[in-house]
């Protein structure tokens, strides 16, 4: 396999990564009171040295009581928490890698068990049930703030860049998705509509943090709720949702999939996964996710039927093809810390695969 390229530098902005390797954000809820301890220290420390290029941390919670639960996710406020990431990035740097902040608001998908009302643009979580309350328009740029004072706490901190968790289901994901956002107010209604507030949360972090500082923004067209979820059902309605968080100050889009090398839209006979399609589409950098190492079957969206993962020179070919800028891992770096290291060496064929009673082990 061609993997030479794979280990080269990427630039963008005051970012530079060493490889084109990323460490995929995956919650731990392992912060007792949102503050990251040593072992969540150590558990990153371990990726750089495995040869991770950039850490993509697990989801911080935005310093509102709505924003997030339970409270052993991290947040990203308070003086005993900062100077707890500061020792994360310092261990980070250490290993010769770089780390973003992926900030994080749960939406309607917050659990409420702690009696906190959930907020989101139309109180309807991910399967169009009630659930907790619609923000008001006057209540929208507050939290526009949020993002943008963590994202600059987050640049004083240490950390290199930030991405804005507009996936999944979630916050910024509930304004882009029809099925959560049920507003008539200039925030819902058209694609455009619904792009608006998580464009307009990138142009508040963008003034924030400053013309040269990374941000890089996750977005999915799959749910928790729903694997086969779409908010873009073709190009044109990608690039509509894409362009405008383009032109308010995103550099890296970060398009959240299942599967990789799966196409986006089959239809448009093309092969192009979503990794392609959103850098043909904005021209921007792009990182690719999506089952990357996997080496066991898994559930598909289909009941009862089991996939067999593509193997890393199907990953080398769609680099090849420039699809993707950046790849991010998840399981098999939470199976195996060195990952990185052991495919540059060629020594993948002694890893086992993903387990997950492994992937558990690995977590302390």
């Amino acid at each position: 396999m061609a993997l030479d390229d794979l280990f080269t530098p990427l630039t963008v902005g005051s970012l530079e990564v060493p490889n084109r390797f990323a460490m995929a954000p995956m919650t731990r809820q392992a912060s007792p009171d949102g503050v990251p301890g040593a072992d969540v220290a150590e558990y990153y420390r371990r990726r750089a040295a495995g040869g991770v290029g950039l850490i993509i941390t697990e989801g911080i919670r935005l310093p509102n009581p709505a924003a997030g639960y339970p409270f052993s996710i991290p947040t990203l406020a308070g003086g005993e928490v900062l100077d707890a990431w500061r020792r994360i990035v310092a261990g980070v740097h250490a290993e010769g890698a770089t780390v973003a902040a992926q900030l994080w608001h749960q939406g309607a998908e917050r659990d409420d068990a702690d009696g906190v009302v959930p907020v989101s643009p139309s109180g309807v979580d991910g399967l169009g049930r009630p659930k907790g309350r619609a923000l008001q328009t006057d209540e929208l740029q507050q939290v526009a703030q949020l993002y943008a004072q963590s994202a600059a706490t987050a640049r004083d901190v240490g950390f290199d860049a930030v991405e804005l968790h507009g996936a999944h289901g979630y916050l910024l994901d509930e304004f882009l998705w029809a099925r959560t956002n049920l507003r008539t107010d200039g925030y819902g209604g058209s694609l455009a509509a619904r792009t608006r507030f998580p464009a307009e949360v990138v142009a508040a972090v963008r003034a924030a943090v400053g013309p040269d500082y990374p941000i890089i923004f996750r977005f999915s067209q799959w749910k928790g709720t729903d694997y086969t979820a779409s908010i873009a059902d073709d190009p044109s309605q990608l690039q509509q949702l894409l362009m405008p968080l383009v032109e308010a100050g995103v550099d890296v889009l970060h398009p959240s999939t299942r599967r990789h090398y799966v196409p986006a839209f089959p239809d448009q006979d093309s092969a192009l996964s979503l990794a392609g399609w959103t850098k043909k589409l904005t021209g921007v950098p792009v990182i690719a996710v999506g089952s990357v190492g996997l080496q066991t079957q898994f559930r598909s969206e289909k009941r009862g039927q089991v996939i067999a993962p593509a193997p890393v020179d199907r990953l080398v070919e769609q680099f090849d093809a420039g699809e993707f800028d950046l790849v991010a891992i998840g399981r098999a770096l939470l199976a195996d810390p060195g990952w990185v290291n052991r495919l540059r060496a060629n020594e993948l064929d002694t890893f086992a695969g993903y387990d997950p009673a492994t992937a558990l082990a690995s977590l302390a």
